[in-house]
């Protein structure tokens, strides 16, 4: 039996079945690179979810976290602070987008930050409805499953949601969901659904993550903005997984030039280690009484410090445009390999800076979703050596996420296994159908 065969034998006895899992047991990473128990390597184009952005263990985080946990490991904000803590919030408020005066709270996961921006929201306004998309992923909690737009896995089985959360369509051209059609459906709903002097918060991905990478067009972001202020509506941007320079910005939202009032972020705001945030405008994360938001582990030391760092390396290493530049590299080959013969299955590439999703379809003319497909092809990869993750409300998207500081030779190599995937997974499938 292969360490790996035991692993997986030891997790299934041991480890709750809802807790998905991949084939891949982790011993050590380096940047780009992953080495499973059984010694194969891996290039990562996952990064833990968009988390590892500054890649596995960066030096400049290692040492800043080595150098606070012979500091101290934990105090509890709330009992003792602490500089780091405060000196991370200084800087989320002077890098989110918006020319107005802001405050920070640390959380430690992205459905936290979602939680206490409604909370914010709610507090704020004095209101209680919260208007989500379809397509959209919040968070595991219970608030963070009803705002998610989609049923499977994230609601099923586990009954009532909360009240007062609606969801609009998200738009999306490739499925003929125009920024006409969704701005119409939102209209009609403040006339048939819920009063909109009665909604707190909109919330909205940029960039949708487990939805598909589906991108909000700049257009339908303005919109947005305008009807929140006109009903004095809390405007939430998302950036859990499309933040942190993913995009080729620091923030996604950067790229329709205008604000949110409150934006939440998390995965790689620390580079792996347990971290969120909600930032935004200052008279709206203090509508929350003293005691209302927090948490014993909000804004951990050793978090803290490596999401310092974080932007340190961000800026050190020009982490947005690298971002750009790796994006376009995957962009044009995937968009290469679509245009040939063959390779109708890729019904649409699409995405923003390193962040890059294609679609596949059974046909070009319908695009009807293949999420066999979509299976064998980042089975075959990880087969191949190449860490690729599935997304999508109907399953049949394949994500990339490789680490911001991913060598130009890795991602070259990591391409080259993914053409190959592609190929062999299309060839097995159009084999089989015979």
């Amino acid at each position: 039996m292969t360490a790996t065969e035991n692993l997986k034998a030891r997790r299934a006895a041991a480890v709750a079945v809802g807790v998905a899992t991949r084939g891949i047991y982790a011993e050590r990473a380096e940047n780009a690179e992953l080495w499973d128990v059984d010694g194969k390597r891996f290039i990562d184009f996952a990064a833990g979810i968009a988390v590892n952005n500054t890649g596995h263990r960066h030096p400049k985080l290692m040492e800043a976290v080595a150098a606070q946990s012979n500091a101290f490991t934990h105090t509890c904000f709330h009992v003792a602070p602490y500089e780091g803590y405060i000196a991370l919030a200084e800087r989320l408020n002077t890098a989110t987008p918006g020319d107005f005066d802001k405050k920070t709270m640390l959380v430690t996961t992205g459905a936290e930050a979602v939680e206490n921006a409604v909370k914010m929201a709610r507090a704020y306004t004095d209101r209680s409805g919260v208007i989500a998309f379809s397509g959209a992923f919040h968070g595991r909690t219970l608030m963070g499953m009803a705002l998610c737009g989609k049923v499977t896995p994230y609601k099923k089985a586990f009954g009532a949601m909360p009240p007062e959360v609606l969801h609009a369509p998200f738009p999306n051209e490739f499925h003929g969901v125009t920024v006409e059609q969704s701005l119409a459906v939102l209209d009609n709903m403040f006339k048939s659904s819920i009063d909109p002097e009665r909604v707190a918060a909109m919330i909205i991905e940029p960039v949708q993550g487990e939805g598909g990478f589906n991108i909000a067009q700049p257009e339908f972001l303005r919109a947005l903005r305008k009807i929140c202020d006109d009903y004095g509506i809390v405007l939430i941007a998302d950036e859990v997984q499309a933040g942190i320079a993913r995009t080729g910005k620091l923030f996604a939202f950067e790229h329709a030039g205008v604000a949110a009032d409150l934006v939440t972020m998390a995965k790689g705001l620390a580079g792996g280690f347990p971290l969120s945030a909600v930032t935004g405008r200052a008279e709206i994360v203090d509508a929350a009484p003293v005691g209302g938001i927090g948490g014993t582990y909000a804004g951990n030391p050793l978090a803290v410090a490596a999401a310092n760092a974080v932007f340190d390396v961000i800026e050190e290493e020009n982490l947005c445009a690298r971002a750009t530049e790796i994006g376009d590299m995957i962009k044009g080959r995937l968009t290469d390999i679509a245009a040939r013969q063959g390779m109708e299955a890729i019904g649409d590439v699409r995405g923003l800076g390193a962040m890059i999703a294609f679609e596949l379809v059974t046909d070009r003319q319908t695009n009807a979703p293949d999420p066999a497909l979509t299976q064998a092809i980042v089975a075959e990869a990880e087969a191949r050596g190449l860490i690729i993750l599935p997304c999508g409300t109907r399953a049949n998207a394949v994500r990339l996420l490789p680490p911001l500081t991913t060598p130009m030779e890795h991602v070259e190599e990591a391409l080259d296994i993914l053409e190959a995937s592609i190929e062999a997974a299309i060839n097995s499938t159009a084999q089989a159908a015979e």
